[in-house]
């Protein structure tokens, strides 16, 4: 509660430097902000634009990184894909020094742009920051904090800014682009891969890759606007120091490959017994089942972009939550003998397509999908 009331101050505070234009002193710079490995949701690094004039003592820094956790239904807005953001104000030397403090990098790209340009920067920023502007619908890809600095700039100056992206290189999918990041976050990755579908494999164009603040610092670096080099200067304000990589012993990999190991030892335990061990088949099923219909409600029912056509239902597929407790009947057997037979037909397809589907699925998964086709065929066979 706190942050935000200082926050309502901090935008009611510039309705006064609106009030007269900038001084000829004034600097308008695009603020780049290295990752930060401690959470998943700062691993992508972060953007902002700061208005500096030192003139009328203004420095600021706009953000629209910011949402609120008391807005009304957060958790249903946020599972349905309807979050919103907010461009948040705040003091220069405070946002900077937060960054610091967690050791990110903070880059500062200087504007080339006249007197009348920065004006319409700034004015355009103070409108965006009333309270009746400055949400706006959040989207993980499309229109995030990132893009939203450099959609300030389009929407300002229209078709007389280029960004060009002949200096990267082409042919990037949203997964690709993704997963350069998340080395130090495998359960992280794997969540976001398990949630979203096929789009994450759509191929990107330079201006799409924007969508991540590095790219962001470098689509400026190559952009100009009425055919000049809009960045002036760059200005490394903060060089962070590299993190140490640590190893986690509970890695997908390292979990998912003993869960495959307990699978083989209890599997050949139950063909010796020629019995089912069905409390373990009706648990891992069950939530398989429970996981698939999050997914394809994620798909269906919500407006995330991003989750629509998930392959991952090839292994999650939402009927095993039935079809799981369904061994604990005698007199469904013979319908549980069949679907589980078909069920491990698929799980063996997606094994041997796997890297042929529309959609690249996790590879931490593969000794997951296996335990479950062994399952599945050993229910066939013993039930």
């Amino acid at each position: 509660m706190k942050k935000f009331l200082a926050l309502f101050f901090i935008v009611f505070s510039i309705s006064t430097f609106a009030q007269r234009p900038l001084s000829d002193s004034a600097q308008i710079s695009v603020l780049t902000l290295g990752p930060y490995q401690g959470e998943l949701y700062s691993a992508f690094g972060h953007s902002a634009i700061r208005v500096y004039d030192p003139a009328s003592e203004t420095d600021l820094a706009f953000n629209y990184g910011v949402f609120d956790f008391n807005q009304p239904n957060f958790y249903l807005n946020f599972t349905r894909g309807h979050l919103l953001y907010k461009l948040g104000v705040y003091p220069y030397d405070l946002f900077r020094d937060h960054y610091i403090s967690h050791n990110r990098y903070v880059h500062e790209q200087v504007l080339n742009l006249t007197q009348a340009q920065k004006q319409k920067v700034f004015d355009y920023l103070f409108w965006n920051a009333q309270p009746e502007n400055v949400n706006y619908l959040y989207d993980y890809f499309y229109n995030n904090c990132a893009t939203k600095v450099r959609d300030v700039f389009v929407e300002v100056f229209g078709d007389s800014i280029r960004f060009d992206g002949s200096y990267a290189q082409a042919g990037y999918t949203v997964r690709d682009l993704t997963h350069s990041y998340l080395h130090q976050q495998p359960w992280g990755e794997l969540g976001i891969e398990i949630c979203l579908g096929q789009p994450m494999d759509k191929t990107l164009t330079p201006y799409e890759y924007m969508f991540l603040p590095d790219y962001i610092e470098s689509g400026f670096n190559h952009a100009t606007l009425n055919g000049m080099a809009i960045v002036k200067e760059t200005i490394p304000v903060y060089e962070s120091t590299p993190e140490k990589l640590s190893f986690n012993i509970l890695h997908p990999w390292i979990v998912f490959g003993i869960f495959l190991l307990i699978v083989i030892a209890l599997t050949v335990r139950d063909w010796k017994r020629k019995q089912l061990t069905k409390w373990f088949d009706v648990i891992i099923f069950s939530v398989m089942g429970w996981l698939g219909l999050l997914l394809f409600v994620l798909w269906i029912a919500t407006d995330h972009r991003a989750a629509a056509n998930n392959w991952n239902l090839l292994w999650a597929f939402p009927l095993h939550a039935v079809a799981g407790p369904m061994l604990l009947r005698n007199r469904f057997s013979g319908l549980v003998k069949k679907y589980f037979l078909i069920t491990a037909i698929i799980l063996l397809a997606t094994l041997v397509l796997w890297a042929f589907l529309p959609q690249q699925l996790n590879v931490f998964l593969i000794p997951l999908v296996v335990a479950m086709a062994i399952r599945a065929y050993s229910i066939h066979k013993l039930l």
